[in-house]
Formats: structure tokens, C-alpha cells, sequence
């Protein structure tokens, strides 16, 4: 009985079986590479909003405090949008004929909350309190950056999961005193050892169960 395949047969398959893996390796890096990159975490991307407000002039240019407007930071799990009304307080005096502060004006006269594009927008299933961390000792800056210097504001961090973990395995190493949360320009001048000290006087404990921010 004469051959079905020919020898060179073995040599297609195996080719076949190796090119196989290797365009499988090939497309698992280029799908973590998407997920890590700014197409899906957003990071670094300014998102259109209806008035484009400055972090860098109110916080850096005036030293309006961030308490100002995020009042809830400290006692919610969210750090609370500023009613336009917080917004009149100052714009009924100063530049309160601008064009690009109509929508502030408008949605001061009916009401009707201003339509904020959100920027740092968690998945559903994770669980984030700002108060917990604020009173932990971990700064404004740590997770949105130096929002004192963004004209227009920008997710700083990923905010992958392995991003929030680097800060929860080794939190002596992003801890700050309480008295410096909402300064954007601190440094430590010896981080590993206030870290550890700060950790002790504020209980701070490495919390990496999966039910702490996936309830």
C-alpha cells in the first residue's frame, strides 16, 4: 500500500504546531500590553469636559484648599463633586460674564447638577473609601498625583489592581503624617523609617484579602 502523507508532512506539522504557540504567545503579550496601556486604564488621557476646570490655577494659583470642595473625603467613601453653588461663591464676583462659566451659572439658576465626565472611574466590583485611606495617613497625591500642577485633570495611576496592591503589601512606604495629606508637595526624607513609625501610631495593617475591596 503506497503512502498517504509524505515525509515532508512531518515537518509542515510540527512547523504548524510551533507556529501555533507561538502566535498564542504572541497574542496574549500584545492583549496584556492593551490592557496595561492608556487605551484601557485611561491613565494620562485629559477627558472632554463642559468647563474645563483647573486644578493647577484654583489649587496651586489661589491655595484653595482641596476640603473646599471635596467635603466628604474625610467622612464618606466618596470625595463628593462641588455643588455649583461652591463655585458661585467666588465666580459671582470674578469672572462671572465668562462664556466658558455658563454652564456653572446655568446649572446654578435651574438646579440642575453640572454632567462631570468622571475620571477616575473604578470598575463596579471593586469597593474604594476615601476616608479610610485619608485617615490611614495615604495623600491626596498618592493615587491622583500632583493635581496641583494639571491645568486640566488627567488620571495620574493606573489604578489596576496591581497597582493598588504594590501600595497595600508596602503601605510603610507611601504612609504620610496626617497633619500632610492634602500637601501636594511633600516629601519624606527618610520614608522606609517615618513609614514604619506611622504605621505603628496609625494601626495600619497590610490588608490584601480579596474581600477588602471586592465585596
Amino acid at each position: 500500500m503506497s503512502q498517504i502523507f509524505k515525509p515532508s508532512t512531518n515537518t509542515l506539522a510540527r512547523v504548524s504546531m510551533f507556529g501555533a504557540i507561538f502566535f498564542l504567545a504572541i497574542l496574549a503579550w500584545v492583549l496584556v500590553t492593551l490592557n496595561r496601556s492608556s487605551l484601557a486604564t485611561r491613565q494620562g488621557i485629559v477627558l472632554q469636559q463642559p468647563v474645563p476646570f483647573s486644578h493647577d490655577h484654583h489649587v496651586a494659583g489661589l491655595g484653595i484648599s482641596c476640603l473646599y470642595c471635596h467635603t466628604t473625603v474625610e467622612e464618606s467613601s466618596f470625595a463628593g463633586i462641588p455643588p455649583s453653588a461652591t463655585c458661585m461663591n467666588c465666580h459671582k464676583l470674578i469672572w462671572n460674564e465668562s462664556p466658558m462659566l455658563e454652564p456653572v451659572r446655568e446649572s446654578y439658576r435651574t438646579g440642575r447638577p453640572i454632567e462631570w465626565t468622571r475620571v477616575h472611574d473604578l470598575p463596579d466590583f471593586v469597593y474604594f473609601d476615601h476616608s479610610i485611606h485619608v485617615a490611614k495617613g495615604i495623600g491626596c497625591a498618592s493615587c491622583h498625583g500632583r493635581v496641583d500642577q494639571m491645568p486640566l485633570m488627567y488620571q495620574a495611576e493606573s489604578l489596576q489592581m496591581e497597582w493598588c496592591l504594590e501600595c497595600h503589601r508596602a503601605p510603610e512606604m507611601f504612609i504620610r503624617p496626617r497633619t500632610e495629606i492634602y500637601n501636594m508637595e511633600w516629601v519624606s526624607t527618610d520614608q522606609e523609617t517615618e513609614g514604619a513609625r506611622l504605621i505603628a501610631d496609625y494601626r495600619v495593617q497590610s490588608k490584601l484579602s480579596c474581600s477588602v475591596c471586592h465585596r
